[in-house]
């Protein structure tokens, strides 16, 4: 008698038709079946009963291998990942060589040491690094990533530490629009989309110069420092860009009125598709409503109002992927020796809180569907970065999958997800729904909050470079 190697039984199964009670059949880490009947045999029966399964979540943008270095954040990032149901983490990669020089190591450092899957963005920061675009496609990293906020007096950031080194890579680069448009040039001709963090450095330089001068503090001064017109301004010129080239651009992070507004301005200018990427931490929080420096990020968080602009872009259906932003630092790094925001670092942990934050503020509260979850938070990624066999439940794809107990309510902590972090912003919040079960390429990492599966397991996701159609216009898209 023909079995198979494993079979999910009993969940609510969400398929890109809709919710429907089905078995899925799975074989050598793929989904082989899709059945409404009778489950067929196989060595492993796992019971869903209660549950509901979807694909597996993609996270677009993470990072992790700045404050600790690549082997061992691989490992602390991927464990916290696995707790929260994403069996995807897409690194943004910050490299201060040439990627011919440093990006080989990192690609074998991170071969080694996942939990889940992964994909990489390469960050571009230099001519050199214009030149080697094309080295990081024939490496499967075929998405890049510009910093419009670093330039100028604001040029500080901190690059990835090389594999084995604890040394922080402080550095200081200049991402001028020159450089903004060769990039969009050159992943224009690689069909490769190009992800944006769209804050003006001038106006952030001035504005954070302003506010110090007049000793200002907390969040709502680093909010004013950063205005929302600054990232009106970005958001403008690299649109331009994009339409001059036919560039797929994709703005991460967005959660102002002011971003979300200029974004519908250049949508209704055909010419390139734009997406747009939210971020939990701009559906819950406020600086009206925080205290204190953790919730310190860039862009800021911003009112009650900005936040329900992002929910009613979320509703009406402009967002279209939901990425953490998540930052893996510890609690004295973050808040650094200055007392005051100015000192702090921008940045926080987030990669195990998406999806409670997600089914908890979005489908428990009636804000947005299933469907609409999935496809923001799984679907949707998947076809905008090419990750072949991500993002459905479905025959032929990967058996990525997690199952979701929508009425388990638990208060988030530090410990929960074993990540490098030892703080959250979310301490202490309750949340009602929550991923239970992880299971990638067939096999199960984390199971009731417990990681079950060994580093290593997790590989470098395939890739493909075909973009959504030209022609200016936002789209749904399946991989």
């Amino acid at each position: 008698m023909t079995t198979h190697d494993a079979v999910i039984v009993g969940s609510h199964v969400m398929l890109p038709s809709g919710m429907a009670d089905v078995s899925i059949v799975i074989d050598g880490g793929v989904i082989t079946q899709v059945t409404a009947g009778a489950a067929p045999a196989a060595d492993r029966r796992i019971d869903a009963t209660g549950l509901v399964s979807v694909p597996g979540i993609i996270d677009p943008h993470v990072h992790y291998g700045v404050y600790s270095p690549i082997d061992k954040a691989a490992r602390t990032e991927s464990h916290a990942a696995a707790i929260g149901g994403v069996t995807t983490m897409m690194r943004m990669l910050r490299l201060p060589d040439p990627f011919e020089v440093s990006l080989p190591e990192q690609l074998a450092a991170m071969s080694r040491h996942h939990h889940v899957d992964y994909a990489v963005h390469a960050s571009v920061f230099t001519p050199e690094q214009v030149r080697g675009m094309p080295f990081c496609v024939r490496n499967g990293v075929s998405s890049f990533k510009i910093y419009m906020n670093l330039g100028g007096e604001v040029g500080h950031v901190y690059m990835d530490m090389r594999p084995g080194s604890d040394g922080l890579v402080p550095s200081q680069v200049n991402v001028g629009n020159d450089l903004v448009l060769d990039v969009v040039r050159g992943a224009a001709r690689l069909d490769c989309p190009v992800l944006v963090h769209a804050e003006d450095y001038e106006m952030c330089g001035c504005g954070m110069r302003d506010a110090q001068e007049r000793h200002l503090d907390g969040l709502p001064a680093w909010s004013e420092s950063r205005p929302p017109e600054s990232e009106a301004r970005a958001i403008r010129t690299v649109s331009g860009f994009g339409r001059e080239h036919g560039c797929t651009i994709y703005f991460v992070h967005v959660g102002s009125a002011a971003a979300l507004e200029q974004i519908r301005r250049e949508r209704d200018d055909p010419g390139t598709d734009i997406f747009v990427e939210t971020c939990p931490h701009y559906l819950l929080l406020s600086y009206e409503a925080q205290r204190g420096y953790l919730a310190k990020v860039m862009p800021p968080i911003r009112t009650n109002a900005d936040r329900d602009a992002v929910w009613g872009a979320v509703r009406g259906g402009m967002v279209d992927a939901i990425g953490t932003d998540h930052v893996a630092n510890r609690l004295g790094m973050k808040l650094g020796g200055g007392g005051n925001v100015w000192g702090a670092l921008a940045g926080f942990p987030g990669i195990g809180t998406l999806v409670p934050i997600m089914l908890h503020e979005g489908v428990n509260s009636g804000r947005i569907t299933l469907e609409e979850f999935v496809r923001m938070t799984s679907s949707n990624a998947a076809g905008i970065f090419g990750l072949s066999g991500k993002g459905r439940i479905a025959a032929g794809c990967d058996a990525d999958i997690v199952m979701l107990d929508l009425k388990r309510e638990r208060r988030v902590t530090p410990d929960l997800f074993g990540g490098f972090s030892d703080y959250t912003v979310y301490d202490g919040i309750k949340l009602r729904g929550w991923p239970v079960r992880t299971m990638v390429r067939g096999e199960v990492v984390s199971d009731e909050f417990e990681v079950t599966g060994k580093p290593g397991h997790g590989a470098m996701a395939r890739r493909d470079r075909a973009q959504p159609g030209r022609g200016g216009r936002r789209r749904t898209v399946t991989p």
